[in-house]
């Protein structure tokens, strides 16, 4: 962790010392000098690393550098808080606050040679208990390389029979709507279990309505209700106005239409089932709950008819392969490792999690048998069916964690029990708290993305869900690890959990403790922000309660002053723009439209907006320009998301030319509608770093189809580089197909609800050459004539609510590059022509006798 700080230190004071030395005018010196101390204090940290663990001493020094850092960084940030703050005032203010800024100017110059004797002085003790390693190659993370994502099934070993009797357990028996609970110990592979059943097909056929859920020991029975919903139908604003038992009568209401399995994952009391169970209704149609929990008397006490099935561990040959398939997946284990692995995987006592983690420090370090030798005498110590010393198992990969991914790992404590982390988020989220460092030309938010694949790759972080391209789209952590990274977080001052049972401040702007630099709330947002707290060190404050997230401006309106270093804000006070360091902003509503009066265009670092309605911007003053120089250019901005069509314009989009992503929600006629020869749609040719393009036609309260668009603006006026595009509700005739395919770069389109209209659809010769995936969703197409040529590079087509279409084009079968075909709820004829499809490409493969991945086809619901 203190080498994290440091890194995010040295680059904060460089990136002052190059690109803002106007802020720090006065103390230019002072901070060069305190730039070669903690460059000192990088070296030596690099040097103790494996010390650390060995002895005291070190990890005292270690306590040590870390708090100076932050100490250091408080006076710089606040200072240049100031000088932004001071720079941007009138001269006549300037000239009334002079004499403040002289006086803060020499209080901050006597607190960084106050730092600089600290750093001395814990340099000189440096060598006190420490033996500097010798003849050791440098650590280097040379420039990353983009990789193709590995998408793998999950390897769930020693669950098949198990899996067999629960379904015979759902799928049979009365048609009273029963509980079925599965019982065991945290690690022991239950939510595993249950989602090798939730997706099994003959559960798929058997209950037409399916839902997943989470409880865990802190829960809100609201988010429950909303989150089964969700799965059912499109939540409407009127639904997040129902008080708890309006939401649950709703929920009862729609899961009478049908047989249902509801999976209620992880509950932890009997409180948290009676809470919940009014809204499952027994519809005497052969209904099931199946009811996850490490607690028997949870599961009795929700059927106390029906004895849980108790999970059991593995045995010492299940372990060894599960920690095969985990190591080396499909290759052999070299015979001089094999002895070894299987010594540790039974030392791990057939709990799956401690085996899974072991073996991600197996497989990321060097495969040799010294080191495997000493992950063997390191786990020998433990004994995993013991919860506290199964932790220890688990933190044995934390600590040989490289300490870039140590602090990423960490944060996952931020978030609640169970929750679902969408990936973009996440990244955007540790960019903006300084976890990535600068690696050769790349893309801090690509690196971070590596970071994530890297702990995916270690068994430390699950992949909940992946997008079309097979990169992960959301990902969650297990309980036991994430109360590992509490545990470290504790240790390193990292965060502070507020949570609905937690003591409110007693007065207005009460401080919190100086050391919590991260605030994470998980409920009662509303009654904390009313408290007014202080946090001037505070850098990042997160909200994870839908219930309370509708915010007065006046409980909000304090925040740029009592958290004047923010970085990472997820609420949204009206003065942001005051909050200099501000990378990130989210905003989740249920407003359908969001009026961002903050100024953007003073916050220098920003970096992403992102918001869930649709946002209308004010951009800079039109004439800014000093010496040909446009003031308000903002290169760092990478993501607008999502904002209306009026906010389209050259005022806004000429500032931001290393937009990569662009969501656009509104009536999207007034942004290719002509006015004077021109268009809010030609702006979007200049934007050449634009990757990732939206647009979603809401012409609400009016229906879609008076707001139907024409047609698409020529080629010529599209992003140049554009490689994903996504249509809603936009009701183009089919022929338009044609200027999409001609865009050079596109790789995934995305047609949802409507996008085209029309019974047919030709498309042309020479367009799509390099689309990988195509999603259709709700048309009325009836008829698409297609051939192989037509996409040769397309890997995955997704069909959904495409019930007119008669059948798949045949000659898709000749792409060779195909490797997903899903359809949902289409007609049976089309399901017919997939199925025709696959079995010819099992033909071709047997006859070429290829090894080459066969076509995956996925058809729902399954007796299509």
């Amino acid at each position: 962790m203190a080498d994290a700080v440091v890194d995010f230190l040295l680059e904060n004071l460089k990136q002052l010392l190059l690109y803002n030395v106007d802020l720090i005018s006065g103390l230019k010196d002072q901070i060069e000098s305190l730039y070669r101390e903690l460059s000192l204090m990088k070296a030596f940290l690099k040097d103790s690393m494996e010390k650390r663990s060995e002895y005291e001493t070190v990890r005292e020094l270690v306590r040590q550098i870390r708090d100076v850092a932050y100490e250091a960084e408080d006076i710089i940030d606040t200072f240049v808080v100031y000088a932004a703050m001071q720079k941007a005032r009138s001269t006549m203010r300037k000239i009334i606050h002079v004499f403040d800024y002289s006086t803060n100017l020499r209080n901050v110059g006597k607190e960084i040679e106050s730092i600089k004797a600290k750093v001395k002085e814990i340099y000189d003790k440096k060598m006190f208990g420490i033996e500097v390693l010798q003849g050791r190659e440098p650590s280097k993370r040379g420039s990353l390389q983009r990789r193709a994502p590995v998408v793998e099934k999950d390897n769930v070993v020693g669950f098949d029979e198990e899996a067999k009797m629960v379904i015979d357990r759902l799928t049979k028996g009365p048609e009273q709507l029963e509980v079925i609970s599965v019982v065991g110990m945290g690690g022991l592979g239950k939510m595993t279990l249950a989602r090798k059943i939730y997706t099994d097909p003959s559960i798929e056929y058997h209950f037409y309505i399916r839902s997943w859920t989470y409880v865990s020991q802190e829960y809100s029975r609201r988010e429950v209700f909303l989150n089964i919903l969700s799965s059912l139908t499109e939540l409407t604003d009127q639904m997040f106005k129902m008080s708890d038992e309006r939401l649950g009568e709703e929920l009862c209401i729609h899961l009478k239409s049908g047989k249902y399995l509801i999976v209620i994952d992880d509950v932890w009391t009997t409180t948290g089932w009676d809470d919940l169970k009014m809204a499952f209704p027994n519809s005497n149609n052969g209904s099931r709950i199946l009811l996850t929990s490490r607690h028997t008397d949870v599961a009795l006490h929700a059927n106390h008819n029906s004895p849980p099935h108790h999970l059991r561990f593995l045995t010492d040959d299940e372990s060894w392969e599960l920690l095969h398939i985990k190591v080396f997946h499909r290759a052999d284990c070299p015979s001089e490792l094999e002895e070894l692995g299987k010594q540790i995987a039974k030392k791990c006592s057939g709990l799956p999690l401690a085996v899974v983690v072991v073996a991600g420090l197996l497989s990321k370090k060097y495969k040799t048998h010294d080191w495997w030798k000493k992950v063997a005498e390191s786990v020998s110590s433990y004994v995993a069916r013991d919860p506290k010393q199964c932790m220890d198992i688990l933190a044995l990969s934390y600590k040989h964690l490289p300490h870039h991914l140590k602090v990423c790992f960490i944060y996952f404590g931020l978030f609640p029990e169970d929750f679902e982390i969408p990936v973009w988020k996440l990244l955007r989220l540790w960019v903006a708290e300084g976890f990535i460092q600068q690696i050769g030309p790349e893309c801090l938010e690509d690196i971070a993305e590596e970071y994530l694949e890297d702990l995916v790759d270690r068994n430390l972080i699950l992949v909940a869900k992946r997008r079309s391209n097979g990169r992960i789209k959301t990902c969650h952590i297990h309980d036991m690890l994430r109360d590992l990274c509490l545990r470290e977080a504790a240790e390193e001052k990292f965060l502070q959990e507020i949570k609905g049972n937690a003591p409110m401040p007693s007065s207005s702007l009460t401080p919190i403790p100086n050391y919590h630099r991260r605030l994470c709330i998980h409920s009662q947002v509303l009654e904390y922000i009313s408290s007014k707290p202080s946090g001037p060190h505070v850098r990042s404050f997160l909200c994870f309660a839908l219930e309370d997230r509708d915010l007065p401006r006046e409980h909000t309106s304090f925040i740029h002053e009592a958290f004047r270093l923010i970085r990472v804000l997820d609420v949204l006070p009206a003065s942001i723009s005051n909050l200099w360091n501000l990378q990130t902003l989210i905003v989740e509503t249920t407003a359908r439209n969001l009026d961002v009066q903050a100024d953007l265009w003073k916050m220098l670092q920003f970096r992403h907006l992102y918001t869930s309605g649709s946002s209308h911007l004010h951009g800079p003053p039109a004439k800014a320009r000093k010496d040909n120089e446009d003031p308000f250019v903002r290169r760092n901005i990478q993501t607008i998301s999502t904002v209306s069509p009026d906010s389209c314009t050259e005022n806004i989009l000429a500032r931001t030319p290393n937009l990569k992503k662009l969501g656009i929600r509104g009536k999207l006629l007034s942004l290719v509608e002509e006015k004077g020869g021109s268009s809010l749609f030609d702006n979007f040719a200049k934007l050449d770093r634009l990757e990732t393009l939206k647009l979603l036609n809401d012409t609400f309260p009016r229906p879609p189809s008076e707001g139907k668009l024409p047609g698409l603006p020529q080629l010529y006026k599209f992003p140049p580089n554009l490689k994903k595009l996504t249509l809603s509700d936009t009701l183009l005739d089919w022929e338009h197909m044609s200027t999409l395919g001609m865009l050079p770069y596109l790789e995934v389109l995305k047609l949802k609800e409507y996008a085209f209209k029309g019974q047919r659809w030709e498309p042309l010769d020479g367009g799509f050459r390099l689309l990988k995936i195509l999603h259709v969703g709700r048309t009325d197409l009836v008829q698409w004539d297609a051939s192989g040529h037509h996409f040769p590079r397309l890997q995955c087509i997704i069909l959904k609510h495409c019930g007119s279409l008669e059948a798949i084009p045949s000659g898709l079968g000749d792409v060779s590059a195909l490797q997903i075909l899903e359809l949902y709820c289409t007609s049976s004829s089309a399901a017919a022509s997939a199925r025709l499809i696959q079995q010819r490409r099992q033909r071709m493969q047997q006859q070429q006798y290829t090894e080459s991945h066969g076509l995956r086809l996925v058809i729902y619901p399954p007796d299509l």
